[in-house]
């Protein structure tokens, strides 16, 4: 599979699992609240795949969905389940794209 299919597929992966985690909660406009948290994680699913640097894949993973995830969370306020959300997952992502060790 290419990167760029990989990180199609990543990002609507992990969207769909974050609204899907987001849809018992209540929020003054739900809709617009689950459209951007599905582009976030998307964004972040989409990117890590297609990053080529020569760290473990978890760290770049890591890195990317914090920094990424950084903005959202300053604009709500809400900073430890967006920034734990955001680095758990590129942790995953990055692991199962680039691996968990070393890179040659």
């Amino acid at each position: 599979m290419s990167r760029l299919a990989l990180g199609l597929l990543c990002g609507l992966i992990f969207g769909a699992v974050d609204v899907a985690l987001m849809l018992p909660m209540s929020f003054p406009d739900k809709r617009t609240a689950l459209l951007a948290a599905f582009a976030s994680r998307f964004g972040i699913g989409f990117v890590i795949p297609l990053v080529q640097l020569p760290w473990p894949g978890w760290v770049v993973g890591f890195t990317f969905g914090l920094l990424l995830s950084l903005p959202d969370a300053m604009v709500t306020k809400s900073y430890a389940p967006i920034l734990l959300s955001g680095a758990v997952g590129g942790i995953i992502i990055g692991g199962l794209t680039h691996g968990w060790g070393m890179r040659a």
